[in-house]
């Protein structure tokens, strides 16, 4: 089993803890878009306070450990190690609970290309302890807006997790999906499973509108985050996301496997 002391280790020389690669300019700028109300920040969640940028930068300083200065406008953000590692343990704990009571679970993922195979771990865990690992709306088409306008995009799911492609582009070989913070393939497949008469998920595990889409619906979620994703951290302070674990979410894949090793063992999940 890994240990604590090797697993802050990781974090900290992996950079998905410590000293990170998202930049304050990067983090405080969602900020400001969060306190307006963008819904490209909000990820699906509709927040119940008004959370200007001082509070916001107070509840990220106590979640992460960014820096609580507002005069701190520059460089890079830092997350405190002690934080990730408390919020792994309890999001260990809701793994736990989900495997005794065999709960039906949906994994979804807007970071495919950096979290697709921590996902996939957990979700090949969970369906080995006797939970149903749900993947509704298989193929299902989900028009996103993004920068570049509407696109089309299907839904698909990899190894048990969902994520999107977009529809009629080349895919580069192995290329695993297309990055989004949108809620809308969680809203489609959350339709798809009551259209067809399918179980609803009791945990939805993921990030971005994944979680956010998910808590805002009173479905239990629980995932990682970004300095610069404030929509998970306040969706947690106000009840609605359950566990928000403070990482750098764009590290290179391979870094993410010690952390699924630790949740694993300590939700005795191991296989």
């Amino acid at each position: 089993m890994l240990s604590v002391g090797a697993l802050r280790a990781h974090l900290l020389a992996a950079r998905l803890a410590g000293p990170i690669a998202t930049s304050r300019e990067k983090s405080l700028q969602r900020y400001r878009l969060f306190a307006a109300r963008d819904p490209r920040v909000l990820l699906g969640l509709e927040p119940e306070g008004e959370w200007d940028v001082p509070e916001l930068i107070g509840l990220m300083a106590d979640r992460c450990g960014v820096s609580r200065d507002p005069e701190t406008v520059s460089g890079q953000d830092t997350i405190d190690p002690e934080r990730t590692i408390q919020a792994l343990n309890a999001f260990a704990v809701r793994l736990r609970t989900a495997a005794e009571r065999r709960s039906p679970v949906l994994l979804g993922t807007g970071h495919p290309d950096r979290l697709l195979g921590f996902y996939a771990s957990l979700a090949s865990a969970l369906s080995a302890a006797g939970c149903a690992v749900l993947t509704p709306a298989q193929g299902q088409r989900v028009d996103i807006t993004t920068r570049f306008g509407v696109r089309s995009h299907s839904l698909v799911y990899v190894r048990g997790v969902a994520l999107i492609h977009e529809t009629g582009a080349q895919h580069t070989p192995g290329a695993p999906g297309v990055h989004t913070h949108s809620p809308l393939p969680l809203r489609a497949a959350l339709s798809a499973a009551v259209a067809e008469g399918e179980p609803l998920p009791e945990l939805v595990i993921g990030d971005h509108g994944w979680v956010c889409g998910a808590g805002q619906l009173g479905i239990e979620a629980i995932g990682p985050a970004d300095t610069d994703d404030p929509a998970l951290f306040v969706g947690q302070a106000e009840g609605r996301v359950a566990v928000v674990v403070p990482i750098d979410d764009a590290v290179r894949p391979t870094y993410y496997s010690p952390l699924t090793r630790y949740v694993l063992n300590r939700a005795c999940l191991s296989q």
